[in-house]
Protein backbone atom coordinates (compact mmCIF):
# COMPACT_ATOMS: atom_id res chain seq x y z
CA UNK A 1 0.00 0.00 0.00
CA UNK A 2 0.98 3.16 -0.73
CA UNK A 3 1.49 5.69 2.31
CA UNK A 4 2.65 9.47 2.57
CA UNK A 5 3.49 11.97 4.87
CA UNK A 6 4.28 15.67 4.70
CA UNK A 7 6.17 17.94 6.76
CA UNK A 8 8.41 21.07 6.56
CA UNK A 9 4.79 23.35 6.46
CA UNK A 10 5.09 26.67 8.50
CA UNK A 11 4.57 30.57 8.00
CA UNK A 12 6.77 32.98 6.14
CA UNK A 13 7.39 36.27 4.65
CA UNK A 14 6.21 37.38 1.69
CA UNK A 15 9.40 36.72 -0.91
CA UNK A 16 10.55 33.96 1.40
CA UNK A 17 11.18 30.43 0.85
CA UNK A 18 10.32 27.08 2.13
CA UNK A 19 10.97 23.49 1.74
CA UNK A 20 8.24 20.99 1.76
CA UNK A 21 9.01 17.04 2.19
CA UNK A 22 6.94 13.94 1.22
CA UNK A 23 8.37 10.56 2.77
CA UNK A 24 6.60 7.90 0.62
CA UNK A 25 6.50 4.33 0.61
CA UNK A 26 4.62 2.02 -1.37
CA UNK A 27 5.66 3.66 -4.07
CA UNK A 28 7.73 2.69 -7.47
CA UNK A 29 9.56 5.54 -8.79
CA UNK A 30 9.62 4.26 -12.01
CA UNK A 31 5.56 3.55 -12.07
CA UNK A 32 3.97 6.31 -10.30
CA UNK A 33 3.27 9.99 -10.73
CA UNK A 34 3.93 11.86 -7.68
CA UNK A 35 2.74 15.27 -7.24
CA UNK A 36 1.98 18.39 -5.13
CA UNK A 37 -1.26 20.11 -4.44
CA UNK A 38 -2.62 22.93 -2.10
CA UNK A 39 -6.19 24.24 -1.33
CA UNK A 40 -7.42 27.40 0.28
CA UNK A 41 -10.40 27.51 2.08
CA UNK A 42 -13.44 28.13 -0.32
CA UNK A 43 -11.44 27.39 -2.90
CA UNK A 44 -10.94 24.36 -5.41
CA UNK A 45 -7.55 21.83 -5.18
CA UNK A 46 -4.88 22.94 -7.16
CA UNK A 47 -1.94 21.20 -8.81
CA UNK A 48 1.23 23.00 -7.90
CA UNK A 49 4.26 20.38 -9.14
CA UNK A 50 4.12 16.82 -10.49
CA UNK A 51 6.73 14.47 -10.56
CA UNK A 52 6.90 12.35 -13.91
CA UNK A 53 8.11 8.19 -13.64
CA UNK A 54 11.35 7.79 -15.32
CA UNK A 55 12.56 11.36 -14.95
CA UNK A 56 10.93 12.00 -17.97
CA UNK A 57 10.15 15.89 -16.37
CA UNK A 58 8.07 17.91 -14.70
CA UNK A 59 5.27 20.49 -15.05
CA UNK A 60 4.04 23.11 -12.92
CA UNK A 61 1.39 25.59 -13.67
CA UNK A 62 1.92 29.62 -14.51
CA UNK A 63 1.07 30.40 -11.10
CA UNK A 64 3.79 28.73 -9.61
CA UNK A 65 6.18 28.63 -12.42
CA UNK A 66 9.98 30.44 -11.63
CA UNK A 67 9.09 29.77 -7.61
CA UNK A 68 8.44 26.20 -7.43
CA UNK A 69 10.86 23.45 -7.83
CA UNK A 70 9.94 19.66 -7.33
CA UNK A 71 12.40 16.98 -6.69
CA UNK A 72 12.97 13.57 -5.28
CA UNK A 73 15.64 11.56 -3.81
CA UNK A 74 15.04 7.99 -4.37
CA UNK A 75 17.79 6.74 -1.91
CA UNK A 76 15.35 8.92 0.75
CA UNK A 77 11.97 8.18 -0.74
CA UNK A 78 11.20 11.17 -0.55
CA UNK A 79 9.42 13.88 -2.90
CA UNK A 80 10.52 17.43 -2.43
CA UNK A 81 8.50 21.13 -3.14
CA UNK A 82 11.45 24.02 -2.79
CA UNK A 83 8.58 26.91 -2.30
CA UNK A 84 10.73 30.33 -3.49
CA UNK A 85 9.09 34.16 -3.74
CA UNK A 86 6.18 33.57 -1.49
CA UNK A 87 3.36 35.32 -1.86
CA UNK A 88 0.55 35.10 0.38
CA UNK A 89 -1.62 33.75 -2.24
CA UNK A 90 0.54 30.70 -1.68
CA UNK A 91 -1.22 30.13 1.85
CA UNK A 92 -3.10 26.83 1.71
CA UNK A 93 -2.89 23.31 2.99
CA UNK A 94 -0.71 21.26 0.41
CA UNK A 95 -0.93 17.53 -0.32
CA UNK A 96 1.34 15.48 -1.40
CA UNK A 97 -0.23 12.78 -3.47
CA UNK A 98 1.21 9.36 -5.76
CA UNK A 99 -0.53 7.61 -8.49
CA UNK A 100 -0.07 5.62 -11.51
CA UNK A 101 1.34 7.45 -14.59
CA UNK A 102 -2.15 8.60 -16.10
CA UNK A 103 -2.53 10.78 -12.80
CA UNK A 104 0.05 12.81 -13.87
CA UNK A 105 -1.81 13.86 -17.70
CA UNK A 106 -2.38 17.31 -17.70
CA UNK A 107 -5.72 18.32 -19.45
CA UNK A 108 -5.87 21.86 -20.71
CA UNK A 109 -3.72 22.94 -18.66
CA UNK A 110 -5.01 21.27 -15.82
CA UNK A 111 -3.86 18.47 -13.07
CA UNK A 112 -7.00 16.65 -11.83
CA UNK A 113 -6.95 15.82 -8.09
CA UNK A 114 -9.27 13.16 -9.15
CA UNK A 115 -6.96 11.23 -11.02
CA UNK A 116 -4.86 10.44 -7.80
CA UNK A 117 -6.19 7.87 -4.91
CA UNK A 118 -3.51 8.48 -2.39
CA UNK A 119 -2.88 11.59 -0.62
CA UNK A 120 -1.09 12.62 2.65
CA UNK A 121 -3.10 14.53 5.21
CA UNK A 122 -1.74 17.92 4.26
CA UNK A 123 0.94 20.69 6.05
CA UNK A 124 -0.37 24.28 6.50
CA UNK A 125 1.56 26.96 4.71
CA UNK A 126 0.49 30.41 5.64
CA UNK A 127 2.31 33.60 4.17
CA UNK A 128 2.52 37.14 5.43
CA UNK A 129 2.48 39.97 3.43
Amino acid sequence: QVQLEESGGGSAQAGGSLRLSCAYSGVSDDKYCMAWFRQAPGKEREGVAAQYPRNVGAWYPDSVKGRFVVSQDSDKNTLYLQMNSLKPEDTAIYYCAADLSLACAVVRGVLHADLFANWGQGTQVTVSS
